[in-house]
């Protein structure tokens, strides 16, 4: 009993001890780190500082006893490295995460101590190898140690490494001298080997995605390479020997051997590569997934062999001796989906180097042809001097049905293709007399023509159908000899020259040209391709390219322009800088002719016009009553049947048809009426009008010879004053509008007083001849406000024949007045005052004076003749 007591009790002590000694482990886990941490720091610190000429920042450093447990794990975020002068500012290196691992006692070493790695591990990131012009690197970022030993040296780490990984990694070599750049991106590597040792075999996986770019044209383009090795590395000779591996290039499975070795500041290599099997599946491999389809599908025939040397010297003046040859011999391939097969295919092709030099890189094929059904085509080529100079010459001579392509080949357009291509030219050039255009230099000859060509695809309005082209080669231009094209019920066709296709092709150049260009029937709408998303239908407005610089002499029956049709359209185009310039446009419409000089740009994410218009004898109500832009601007004149000459300056923007955005819109017009008559029953504003103004008959107005000029900028239009004439009222209209509709105009009126009623004509008639003569006419102001569709008129009628009428009692008033006092001056003989006269006026005067006065007291005169009293 007391010995099991005692086992127990031993037991319990026992499981005590352990759980003491496991928490002590685990707080000691948890707490070194932050006990590490600060010498972590500085011991990173010291290593950048005493090894690298660079700026180099990092967020902070963590020490981790558990993320690669039993080693310790040190982990360094966002950490960048950037060059100094002469690089400044160019990244070497920079990573989301750096990480390494090593024994946990590396960490109970001094900062100044040698400490061992295990592992390093680099995560999203990129490293960025630069030369620039003067064949400097931008790695050489090592500072030099003159007369120092090795145990004098403060490195920090030592690469006891047994295996290191690249994560999600992008590296770039960029050569600025050559203009070329080689990326890698998605890298995924890791390996793994015990560096301690002198002679080792290291284990690789290898994916990424390889870009390659020489000068402006790009060569490779995100091709997926991968390659699984195992690398016998001699590193005290710095010797690299490729043992077993299984590569692939896309699809295509590769094989190496041979070595690469580095010798001082050089490389050598000794390299053999090919294709582990024949099969003509292999070249189809070559291209993107997206392009070859599935090759589990395919059908092949003969034999596709990839075979290559590397040899020599890579050092700052030659490059290792090459020859790569690529070739097949009466091969076959069909999908199995599809109904036709490319056959007798024969390729013998090399790319090679025998002298160490680049500049004597050659490019040589000496066949490559092909069938489909009966169609043949073939070709052979060879292209030297590919880093200097390069010389191109071409054969190519041959027939290909473009229906058939999308019936051998899966990766072609999934949209229509058709027509008969039916080329055989021969050029030889070299780019030197490309780039200082000395086209005589270039020899060519021969025809390329396609006939029935049908083309449809969603970035297109309409299928486009070429009924005919034909192209001829000559030495300093390529001749368009024949375009004969339909899309939708446009028809079009061209002829002319094309002076700069070789700079165009090889030298990102701008492609000029000069055509004739002629059509029966040419609707604008037919060339815009639409976008159709559930229901709604959007347009996409037109781009014009940028790199055409042609001159269009242009000829067409018929351009239908939204819904305006124009008639008998001539002049000039010409197309620059993504931009068309109208010389001399001219046409019929709207019973006139209409004469456009300006330019139409899409060269910014809005595309613009400026234009200035030049209308001839116009039909005034059908031009102002189709055409929005001038509908807008003069909303009026669509009640006006005549004709019309006028000059407009216009310029904004273009909606995504092509059409002018009338917000946008600024400029002036300046317009004659020719034979003009109004409608007023056209516009509720003038009916208002006339049936407002009692002594108007809007109809009657004569607007005949009458000039109008008018000024528009952001959606308002400003009238300057018109003078009118109806019958023998005269009129002065001036005011604005916008183009929402709403109007505030003026008009005043020279009324004559007889239009202004019976009682003005009353009072009138009261007056002396003179005085009425004085009061010819009234002016009278109306104001038309609102807006077109629901006009506001108020006029001052009554005010002004009240004041008239006030005017004229108050003159009634004064004109008796002076003549009561005419009257007595007569009576009274006042002013009568002539020599001759005087005695006898004073006497009659007298008289006058007696009698009055007689009268007024009532004595009687005597009867002269009877004697007898009155």
């Amino acid at each position: 009993m007391n010995i099991k007591n005692k086992k127990k009790s031993t037991g319990k002590k026992n499981i005590k001890w352990v759980i003491s000694i496991l928490l002590i482990l685990i707080i000691g886990l948890v707490s070194i780190p932050f006990l590490f941490k600060d010498k972590i720091v500085q011991m990173v610190s010291n290593t950048i500082n005493n090894s690298i000429n660079a700026s180099v920042t990092f967020k902070e450093v963590d020490l981790s006893l558990f993320q690669d447990f039993p080693l310790a794990s040190i982990t360094v975020a966002d950490i960048a490295v950037v060059n100094k002068a002469p690089f400044l500012g160019d990244t070497l290196y920079s990573a989301k995460s750096l990480n390494f691992s090593m024994k946990i006692t590396e960490l109970f070493k001094n900062a100044d101590e040698v400490i061992a790695l295990n592992s390093i591990t680099s995560q999203n990131g990129q490293v960025n190898i630069i030369f620039n012009k003067e064949d400097i690197g931008n790695y050489d970022i090592a500072i030099q140690k003159e007369n120092t030993s090795t145990a004098e040296t403060n490195e920090s780490f030592s690469l006891d490494i047994q295996e290191y990984a690249l994560k999600n990694m992008t590296f770039r070599y960029i050569d600025r001298s050559s203009h070329m750049t080689l990326k890698l991106e998605n890298i995924n590597h890791t390996g793994k080997g015990n560096f301690a040792k002198d002679i080792l075999d290291l284990e690789t996986t290898s994916k990424a995605n390889l870009s390659f770019d020489f000068g402006d044209v790009n060569y490779i383009n995100n091709v997926a390479i991968s390659l699984d090795a195992i690398l016998g590395i001699d590193l005290k000779n710095s010797k690299f020997r490729f043992k077993e591996n299984k590569g692939t290039i896309n699809q295509l499975p590769l094989e190496f051997d041979g070595f690469v070795q580095l010798v001082n500041e050089n490389q050598v290599y000794d390299l053999n590569f090919k294709t582990p099997t024949s099969s003509f599946k292999n070249l189809l491999a070559l291209l993107p997934k997206q392009y070859s389809g599935n090759l589990e599908t395919i059908k092949t025939e003969g034999n596709f062999d990839l075979k290559g040397t590397v040899k020599g010297v890579l050092s700052a003046n030659t490059i290792p001796a090459f020859d790569i040859s690529f070739s097949s011999k009466n091969a076959l391939f069909k999908y199995d989906d599809l109904p036709k097969s490319v056959q007798n295919i024969n390729i013998d092709a090399t790319i090679f180097n025998k002298t160490g030099y680049a500049k004597n890189t050659s490019i040589q094929i000496e066949k490559l042809n092909f069938k489909i059904d009966e169609d043949v085509f073939s070709a052979n080529a060879n292209m030297h001097n590919l880093t200097t100079n390069p010389k191109v010459n071409l054969t190519a001579k041959g027939i290909i049905n473009l229906e058939n392509i999308q019936k051998v080949y899966a990766g072609a357009l999934k949209n229509k293709l058709a027509g008969i291509l039916n080329a055989d030219i021969t050029t030889s050039f070299d780019m030197n007399s490309i780039e200082k255009e000395a086209y005589e230099n270039i020899k060519n000859t021969g025809t390329i023509t396609v006939t029935n060509f049908e083309y449809d695809d969603k970035d297109v309005a309409n299928p486009f159908y070429i009924h005919k082209t034909a192209i001829s080669f000559n030495t300093n231009t390529i001749k368009l000899n024949e375009f004969d094209a339909k899309t939708g019920s446009s028809d079009l066709t061209i002829y002319g020259n094309l002076n700069n296709f070789y700079g165009f092709l090889f030298n990102d150049e701008v492609l000029k040209g000069n055509f004739n260009l002629n059509s029966n029937n040419f609707k604008v709408s037919d060339f815009l391709a639409t976008d159709k998303k559930e229901t709604k239908t959007s347009t996409t407005s037109l781009k014009i390219p940028a790199f055409l610089d042609c001159k269009f002499t242009a000829n067409a029956k018929k351009v239908i322009y939204d819904n305006i049709t124009l008639n008998n359209v001539s002049g000039t185009m010409y197309v620059k800088d993504e931009a068309v310039t109208l010389q001399n446009l001219k046409s019929d419409v709207f019973g006139g002719k209409i004469g456009f000089d300006g330019q139409v740009s899409t060269k910014g994410k809005t595309s613009t016009f400026k234009m200035d218009l030049k209308l001839d004898k116009l039909n005034i109500a059908e031009s102002f009553g189709n055409l929005e832009m001038l509908k807008s601007i003069a909303p009026i004149a669509k009640t006006i049947e005549g004709k019309i000459n006028s000059t407009i300056k216009v310029a904004g923007n273009l909606n995504e048809n092509m059409t002018p955005n009338l917000k946008t819109i600024s400029g002036d017009l300046f317009g004659k009426l020719l034979n003009p008559a109004l409608k007023a029953s056209n516009s509720k504003a003038l009916s208002l009008l006339s049936n407002k103004v009692s002594f108007l008959d809007v109809n009657q107005l004569n607007l005949d010879g009458i000039n109008a000029f008018l000024s528009f900028d952001n959606g308002q239009v400003t009238v300057k004053p018109i003078p009118l004439k109806y019958k023998d009222i005269g009129m002065e209209i001036s005011g604005n509008h916008s183009f929402d509709n709403s109007m505030n105009y003026t008009i005043v009126f020279d009324v004559p007083v007889k239009y202004l009623g019976s009682e003005v004509t009353g009072v009138l008639k009261k007056l002396s001849s003179k005085d009425a003569a004085e009061i010819k006419s009234v002016p009278v102001k109306a104001n038309l406000t609102g807006s077109f569709t629901n006009p506001i008129l108020a006029t001052n009628i009554k005010d002004a024949t009240s004041n008239l009428i006030k005017d004229l009692v108050e003159k009634q008033k004064q004109s008796l007045l002076n003549k009561g006092k005419d009257k007595l001056t007569d009576l009274l003989g006042i002013g009568t005052t002539t020599k001759d006269s005087t005695k006898t006026t004073h006497d009659k005067t007298k008289d006058k004076v007696k009698d009055v006065l007689g009268g007024l007291f009532g004595k009687k005169k005597k009867d002269t003749v009877k004697g007898k009293q009155e």
